[in-house]
């Protein structure tokens, strides 16, 4: 059984499918770049999140807790923390909670940036591909308008290249939509635990003020 020849098929392709397939290689190099660093600050964040609920919830007071994370850099939950314990001293429980909400909608805004292009890449490039596959069948078969005798031969290779753009796109998009699901889905879950991490932090000072 005979492979298929993209070398080949590329070797007589048209600049219209050269230009199509150029767009979608920027396309993916530019969204495999985004997948990869979203993908590696996700997971540390992820990792620190863990040590921040274990420093968090053993912490005795606000100043052990802040000095043990110290050691954490990538998770937004100690940007909120650090925000919230600045305000805590002499804020209303109105504006404390303000702070903590416009802390963790930037935080959150910060990691969603560049999403937007992987979701415009899983919906784009299916059509970028399929724009190269409808010019090559209108070329392929004017050209065999021009023939005596028309054959499956005839228009193979014409075919063969038009259909490499739908391959191209389908190869850009498919990553695009399986990470953009999955970066949406660990951010969700982020913004659950700011969620929480607001909630524990509003309880502790309405105590500690009901308390003094």
């Amino acid at each position: 059984m005979n492979g298929i020849d993209v070398v080949e098929i590329l070797r007589h392709a048209s600049p219209v499918t050269y230009a199509i397939l150029g767009i979608l290689l920027v396309f993916s190099l530019w969204s495999w770049g985004i997948i990869l660093s979203k993908a590696l600050l996700l997971g540390k964040i992820n990792k620190e999140a863990d040590q921040f609920w274990r420093i968090f919830r053993r912490g005795k007071n606000v100043s052990e807790i802040s000095t043990a994370l110290e050691a954490l850099h990538f998770t937004p939950l100690v940007q909120v923390f650090q925000a919230a314990a600045e305000k805590s001293g002499n804020a209303s429980a109105r504006a404390l909670q303000l702070t903590v909400q416009r802390t963790a909608a930037a935080q959150l805004t910060r990691l969603e940036n560049r999403l937007n292009f992987l979701a415009t890449t899983a919906s784009v490039t299916p059509f970028i591909g399929l724009l190269g596959t409808v010019w090559g069948v209108m070329t392929s078969f004017t050209a065999l308008g021009n023939v005596e005798t028309a054959s499956l031969k005839a228009v193979a290779p014409g075919m063969a290249e038009a259909l490499i753009t739908t391959a191209a796109g389908l190869f850009a998009a498919i990553p695009a939509v399986i990470a953009y699901n999955s970066f949406v889905y660990k951010l969700r879950n982020l913004s659950g635990q700011l969620d929480e991490l607001q909630a524990e932090l509003l309880a502790s000072v309405e105590e500690e003020r009901t308390t003094v």
